[in-house]
């Protein structure tokens, strides 16, 4: 099986990380174009903070949600994500997990995973788990066999006590390990999922690598993640001001370099992966998170921010520029979703 992941590692693509202390960010750009016999050339350009060059950077992210989750879970449930809502529509508390589950479903359509019994995934790996909201969800709609993966500890233990209540013990599993080193063989699973967690990842074509070496031959790969805006031809990078926002965001939720949907594009061409269709929801999420908002302010909202901790607090004090960056037309919320070749 070793050489299906030789197959997806060209050795002509190369990623240059320039740190610099001062700053999250500077936007990925990819070019991929043909050079000699067809071969593809990836070039980055990125400023991130030390901590995203080292440990440090997960240290951070498993902390976070070591922290976060129960207050998340107590107010919001189980699925640690946005929902899927009509554009212009407002967002009312008590439709937060039905739109959550449009979400998977809305994913699952527009990657067109088959319920036909035949076809139906029957191994799924999700990476960047949470709780296990959509572990469960997927493995009961399939009768699949899930595995779960979060840098959280506490996210982790949570995830198996849920599954083991529902009854699914036997169907999901769930473990703290690395989305950019997973704990898996070659070619192990029919559906490979990624619910808004490509954004934690500092190395994006090394991401998209693992989850392409993971699936196996015809297999779909699902990556539903914040993006950046797409540059213009004539932008070599976001504005200042656009980048002094996303490092706001970056410093309080422990993300490293953003990129743009065309970039994963690009990363899954140089990856020969096939079927690549991406699509941008921001205006179907657009009301999500004003709801979380006034879920904060909530009573049951407010004791529980207040009890979890300054990192969740941090992360709640810079919800409202999730707002502005999305009214800005600079954060988009992106689909990507292709196949491994037979």
């Amino acid at each position: 099986m070793s050489t299906l992941l030789h197959s997806y590692t060209p050795p002509s693509v190369s990623l240059r990380l320039r740190p610099r202390p001062s700053r999250c960010l500077r936007p990925l750009r990819f070019q991929v174009g043909r050079m000699g016999n067809s071969v593809v050339r990836a070039q980055a350009a990125t400023e991130v903070t030390e901590a995203a060059t080292s440990e440090g950077l997960k240290k951070g992210i498993a902390e976070f949600y070591d922290e976060s989750s129960g207050v998340w879970e107590s107010v919001w449930g189980d699925h640690m994500h946005h929902g899927f809502y009509e554009p212009d529509t407002a967002a009312s508390l008590s439709d937060h997990r039905p739109a959550q589950i449009r979400m998977i479903e809305e994913a699952l359509s527009f990657a067109g995973v088959s319920d036909d019994p035949m076809k139906k995934p029957k191994t799924i790996v999700d990476v960047g788990c949470g709780i296990g909201g959509s572990s469960r969800y997927l493995a009961k709609k399939y009768g699949a066999q899930c595995r779960g993966i979060t840098l959280s500890p506490i996210q982790a233990q949570r995830a198996q006590e849920l599954a083991a209540a529902e009854g699914l013990a036997d169907k999901v599993s769930f473990q703290v390990a690395d989305a950019l080193q997973q704990p898996f063989p070659d070619g192990e699973f029919d559906l490979v999922w990624s619910m808004e967690s490509g954004e934690h990842m500092p190395d994006k074509m090394k991401f998209v690598s693992e989850l392409a070496r993971v699936a196996a031959p015809g297999a779909t790969i699902i990556i539903v993640t914040w993006c950046h805006r797409d540059l213009s031809p004539s932008e070599d990078s976001l504005k200042p001001d656009e980048i002094a926002l996303l490092n706001k965001i970056c410093d309080a939720y422990y993300l490293p370099a953003w990129c743009s949907a065309s970039d994963y594009v690009n990363i899954a061409k140089s990856l020969s992966l096939e079927n690549i269709k991406t699509a941008d929801w921001s205006d179907n999420v657009a009301p999500f998170w004003p709801a979380v908002i006034r879920s904060a302010f909530t009573w049951q909202g407010f004791t529980s921010l207040l009890r979890s901790g300054w990192k969740t607090i941090r992360g709640a004090l810079v919800m409202p520029l999730m707002i502005e960056g999305y009214k800005k037309n600079l954060i988009k919320f992106a689909v990507i979703t292709c196949t491994k070749p037979n």
